[in-house]
């Protein structure tokens, strides 16, 4: 699930996985363009029922994300803003950070 702040220069967006999304998980990382694709760059922390972390992004772009669970499980966020095709024949979410008109 995805929640988003606007500020004047960016957007905080909380990028949430929950916890029963795959069984007996451990760790989950978010990865993606604004980091790279860096599988450990940003760790998600368990809050409750669910992995968290709040990233600040850009404002009006659209940016491409997945969910690394335990390292090699890769999940997409079903209440993304869109999904586009990768290069390894599945797809990304995307998350854009235009703000409400």
């Amino acid at each position: 699930m995805l929640k988003k702040k606007y500020l004047k220069t960016k957007c905080k967006v909380e990028f949430s996985l929950p916890a029963d999304i795959a069984e007996d998980v451990q760790s989950v990382y978010l990865a993606g363009d604004f980091n790279e694709w860096n599988k450990t760059a940003t760790p998600m922390e368990k809050k409750g029922k669910a992995f968290k972390v709040t990233v600040d992004l850009g404002l009006n772009q659209n940016y491409e994300f997945r969910y690394l669970v335990n390292g090699k499980l890769w999940h997409n966020d079903v209440t993304a803003d869109g999904m586009v095709a990768n290069a390894f024949g599945s797809q990304n979410a995307v998350v854009n950070t235009q703000p409400p008109a």
